[in-house]
């Protein structure tokens, strides 16, 4: 089991941390992805948002501009059935819109609940893998070249704990995690050419989303805390406070 690492106790981010940051957040329209967006502009960002739902996108992109951050920016995808040419079609239209990248968090997640490995159905092993690996793993590809040209760049790849200490009836959900963990370790190290790039893993723990509820069905999800906890977390490893931090696997607490 890999050594993990906490966020340092009380990290309060400054006002400006990201400012005049790209920031690529993917599962923007919902849960955490949703509030990291909100923080990531508040910080200063100028914010795409990536996700399936125009409506919770448009949604996310009103309340940041009535906020008065950044203008943001909607790219409607979904991971479930997104190819390479349309994740290379992504980064193509990041580099001719705003010229570069500093940040990118893996916020999407795919799970359709509690199975034994031996049961789970072949669409929701496929599925599992193609949204919480596969997808996470070629934006992330795709998009490099704009990341280390950025002075400081960042790659967060949001995680569970099941990806570091795997439990029984998580099915493909866990398997892509465990895998996840094992992608950053082995990528971060051949980019240690790239000293101004740097990858990492976020596990934000138990949370109040919707996810959580769906899979989670007999847990008292309404007593878990709001996903805003897991925010500053985020922020540390985007900012330029982590730098030099690469290849870890972090832990809200």
């Amino acid at each position: 089991m890999s050594v993990v690492a906490t966020i340092p106790a009380g990290y309060a981010p400054r006002a400006d941390l990201l400012k005049d940051r790209v920031i690529l957040i993917t599962g923007a329209g919902a849960g955490l992805g949703r509030v990291t967006a909100l923080a990531c502009a508040k910080a200063g960002a100028t914010v795409i948002l990536l996700g399936r739902t125009v409506k919770k996108l448009e949604a996310v992109f009103d309340e940041i501009e009535a906020a008065g951050g950044p203008q943001p920016a909607i790219y409607p995808m979904n991971l479930l059935g997104t190819t390479w040419a349309d994740i290379f079609e992504l980064s193509e239209t990041i580099e001719r819109e705003f010229g570069r990248l500093d940040g990118l968090v893996h916020c999407a997640a795919h799970f359709a609940g509690f199975t034994p490995i031996s049961e789970e159905k072949p669409k929701d092993w496929l599925d599992g893998l193609q949204v919480n690996l596969t997808a996470a793993m070629a934006i992330t590809r795709h998009c490099l070249p704009l990341l280390q040209q950025a002075p400081d760049a960042s790659i967060v790849f949001v995680t569970d704990a099941v990806g570091r200490d795997p439990k029984p009836l998580r099915g493909g959900y866990g398997v892509a995690k465990y895998a996840l963990e094992g992608l950053v370790k082995g990528w971060s190290q051949e980019l240690s050419v790239s000293p101004n790039l740097r990858m990492n893993t976020y596990d934000p723990g138990p949370m109040q989303t919707d996810l959580r509820a769906k899979g989670f069905l007999a847990e008292e999800v309404q007593k878990l805390p709001f996903a805003t906890v897991a925010v500053p977390g985020l922020l540390y490893l985007l900012g330029p406070d982590s730098a030099g931090v690469t290849g870890q696997a972090w832990s809200r607490e």
